[in-house]
């Protein structure tokens, strides 16, 4: 039976609309999923979004709409932009079904019977904005809280407190003894200095009075559930947990955006799931932030970048191009409006696109648009070294993509792509064409070329689904090529009639700034 392969997106708040770092986690997720896919693996890819808490609460209240209208209306958004980015997603799960929900209250009681959970008195400083309690530690220089904290209250309500302490040197110890177990390693330094000082027992629980929207408690129906401590339990409520024995599906694979790694993902998700007697994640993928001259974007700033603008410009492989592209997985990005079209021009257009575009003319043109056969003998030096490089290419592709360097697999399989536009130019078929005595040799070259294609349209299929698929057409309906270890050279079957040349990527005319 096949190896299971489990990854999740962040489970993304409904209170604002979507954007470029949302697109971009969907599509980093998306494509390792594709690319497990293809190679032999059952893949589970789960996304979603996180409805509860009193910040959804007041966005309805200032609608004048219930909750869960409220949470319907922005999940449309969120799940129009992930299908127009073509991503491949398993389930979809939304934290106000009965499904998750019931997971969530079936964690809590097994926490409060086993002694995790207690009910206590909070007295202190509460920010709506960020639905998080503070402390001394939070305030500024001067005494008041950041900006970041929005309007800051005073409260004192009866509570119900998970014992996060308990476990924090089980924590410590598992991070130093797993440096590997957060990706990229340098994140779990982050987290190690976080847990430097003790970290205080997480409140759990709000009282219904002051929060209706939200999970109630099963053993006090007048509170409601943390929103995080509700959210991250997403990740095994799908898959199905009773209590007891969770899906076979378990463990995955979390890929978050570092903002969320401390302390939700960090600290509070690998806690709650020891206390449970639960597995950990295999790993924590953290990606950075999406800046614009290095600034990170906000709304508020006007420096935002809306993907669905993008994709109605481009096209929806040209976005998931440059983003997989432009970001080593794990650091900030700054995002150019310049460098994504010079992108596209250059390495999507000019590379790729032509590539195919006058291959298939080619064939067309030259040998009534059926890819010729040519035999292994009558292969020379330039073919020998186009296989060796093309298949180099795609090894390299793969090898970079099992280490999660998804923009350094791209870099090595436009490699091989460029390597079968200079071999089209070493050998020149449109010269070969105007001599009889040439036809062999002009066979064994649109043949090459076209397996050529044929092999690296396999792999681009993870970052360019809609590509790729355009490509097998266009090279006569092809079927994916199957996935080995050293993938041998592709054999095309004879009389395979190729479609109507079509560009990959049209030029765009950028307008002229006065």
């Amino acid at each position: 039976m096949a190896e299971k392969y489990y990854i999740t997106t962040a489970i993304d708040y409904v209170n604002g609309l979507p954007h470029l770092g949302h697109a971009y986690e969907k599509v980093l997720t998306d494509v390792l999923a594709r690319y497990h896919r293809r190679h032999g693996q059952r893949v589970f890819f789960l996304t979603g979004l996180d409805e509860h808490g009193i910040k959804v609460q007041q966005s309805a209240q200032k609608q004048g709409r219930d909750p869960q209208e409220f949470c319907d209306a922005m999940a449309a958004n969120f799940e129009n932009l992930y299908r127009k980015l073509n991503v491949s997603f398993d389930d979809f799960v939304r934290t106000t079904q009965p499904r998750h929900k019931q997971v969530v209250q079936t964690c809590l009681q097994k926490l409060f019977d086993a002694g995790e959970i207690y009910q206590g008195v909070y007295k202190g400083f509460y920010s709506p904005r960020q639905e998080q309690f503070l402390t001394e530690k939070d305030r500024a220089a001067d005494g008041r809280f950041p900006e970041i904290f929005g309007e800051v209250i005073e409260l004192q309500e009866d509570v119900y407190y998970f014992k996060l302490a308990k476990h924090q040197a089980w924590l410590v110890g598992h991070l130093q003894q797993n440096p590997d177990w957060i990706f990229p390693s340098f994140r779990a330094k982050e987290v190690l200095g976080a847990l430097e000082q003790p970290i205080p027992d997480l409140c759990i629980s709000r009282p219904r009075a002051r929060l209706a929207w939200g999970v109630p408690l099963p053993f006090d129906a007048e509170q409601v559930t943390y929103v995080w401590f509700d959210a991250l339990l997403s990740y095994i409520s799908v898959i199905g947990y009773d209590g007891v024995t969770v899906s076979d599906w378990w463990p995955g694979i979390n890929v978050i955006g570092k903002d969320i790694l401390v302390p939700a993902h960090a600290i509070y998700w690998p806690i709650m799931l020891r206390a449970l007697g639960l597995p950990l994640p295999k790993l924590l993928l953290v990606h950075g932030w999406w800046t614009q001259n290095k600034e990170k974007m906000s709304k508020s700033t006007g420096n935002s970048v809306d993907p669905l603008t993008l994709i109605e410009t481009y096209g929806v492989d040209a976005f998931r191009y440059f983003v997989m592209r432009e970001m080593a997985v794990g650091y900030d990005a700054d995002f150019s409006s310049a460098q994504f079209h010079l992108r596209y021009q250059s390495e999507l257009g000019n590379t790729l696109g032509n590539l195919v575009n006058r291959a298939v003319s080619m064939i067309a043109r030259y040998r009534g648009g059926v890819i010729p056969a040519a035999g292994d003998a009558a292969l020379t030096v330039s073919e020998e070294n186009l296989r060796c490089e093309v298949g180099g290419a795609v090894k390299a592709f793969c090898d970079n993509m099992d280490k999660i360097q998804v923009h350094i697999a791209l870099m090595e399989l436009w490699k091989g792509i460029i390597r079968v536009n200079q071999y089209a130019d070493e050998n020149a078929p449109w010269q070969l064409a105007k001599h009889s005595a040439d036809a062999g040799r002009l066979d064994v070259v649109l043949a090459e070329m076209a397996a050529a294609i044929y092999l690296l349209a396999g792999e681009i299929g993870c970052i360019l689904p809609a590509t790729a698929e355009n490509i097998l057409s266009q090279l006569g309906h092809l079927p994916p090529l199957p996935v080995t270890e050293n993938p041998a050279w592709p054999s095309i079957p004879a009389g395979t009639k190729v479609g109507k040349p079509e560009p990959l990527f049209p030029r765009i005319e950028l307008p002229v700034s006065e």
